[in-house]
């Protein structure tokens, strides 16, 4: 029996987007935002950096899921879909060692690494944290950060490869 490399390579994919997702809010939390603390209390100024015509750097903090949805749970939110993120992770890492292809693999590593960036934030801060701003024409899509970015860019490769990847007749 050949052991697969799916579960290695997907789980490189998740651990890079984990690094590139924490670094990153390091970085603009830390660094670019730089919190003052009113009474001990820290708190982010509403700065908007403009980086592009349409990209604005912003600092926003998500309780909820998706687009702010559920954004006025309180610490019970941040632990129910920090447990809810960490058993789809499970299901999708069982998914990921039987993955044949680099696509899915690539795919399934992206999410479980996108998830598992905004659990450690929900951890650290009983939120995530988003900072990406992207406008056009006056509409604002709601921020996002490099794990969410992840879990989208997975999303989409995963319908790619169900519409488009090659199947193997044999296998019914």
């Amino acid at each position: 029996m050949v052991l697969s490399n799916a579960l290695p390579r997907g789980l490189s994919v998740a651990t890079l987007i984990i690094v590139l997702d924490q670094i990153s809010k390091y970085w603009i939390i830390e660094k670019v935002m730089r919190p003052e603390g009113v009474d001990g209390a820290p708190f982010y100024s509403a700065i908007r950096i403009e980086v592009l015509p349409f990209l604005d750097l912003v600092m926003a903090w998500n309780r909820g899921v998706s687009f702010g949805i559920g954004n006025t749970g309180g610490e019970w939110n941040a632990i129910i879909l920090s447990a809810l993120a960490m058993l789809i992770c499970a299901g999708m890492a069982y998914w990921l060692a039987k993955a044949e292809t680099l696509l899915v693999q690539v795919a399934l590593g992206g999410i479980i690494g996108g998830a598992l960036g905004n659990v450690i934030d929900r951890a650290r801060f009983g939120a995530v944290a988003d900072f990406l701003d992207v406008h056009v024409a006056g509409y604002h899509w709601p921020a996002f950060n490099v794990a969410d970015s992840a879990i989208t860019v997975g999303a989409v490769f995963l319908v790619v490869d169900s519409l488009f990847g090659a199947r193997d007749s044999s296998k019914n």
